[in-house]
């Protein structure tokens, strides 16, 4: 399972979390990281890319265009890199059953 990690988090999780999602990456270390949402979901469908973000205007997109590409929705509003770095992986396994789930389009993290 591939993240593409959104530019309302930081670039620092791709390291962060190598372990548990190797090759992710970052919008910024796309030049993406200015781009709008839609050619952000563009990118993550073409590479098969889990999109991780902050920003809930992707409910909206994920519930127009379906899936996929699947979004993970964090919830955990402004805080340190490195709470939003123990979310992800403590609910590693709920991520990784929603990633098989072929019906599930959108994951919401507290």
């Amino acid at each position: 399972m591939r993240l593409l990690f959104d530019h309302n988090l930081s670039p620092a999780l791709t390291t962060e979390l190598a372990d548990l999602y190797p090759q992710s990456i970052h919008v910024w270390n796309l030049v993406m990281d200015t781009a709008p949402d839609t050619a952000i979901w563009d990118y993550a469908l073409q590479r098969g890319l889990v999109i991780v973000t902050k920003d809930a205007d992707y409910r909206a997109l994920s519930a127009a265009r379906g899936h996929p590409p699947k979004v993970v929705l964090v919830r955990l509003g402004n805080c340190p890199t490195a709470l939003v770095a123990d979310l992800l992986r403590r609910r590693y396994d709920d991520l990784a059953a929603f990633y098989r789930d072929d019906a599930a389009a959108l994951l919401e993290l507290f």
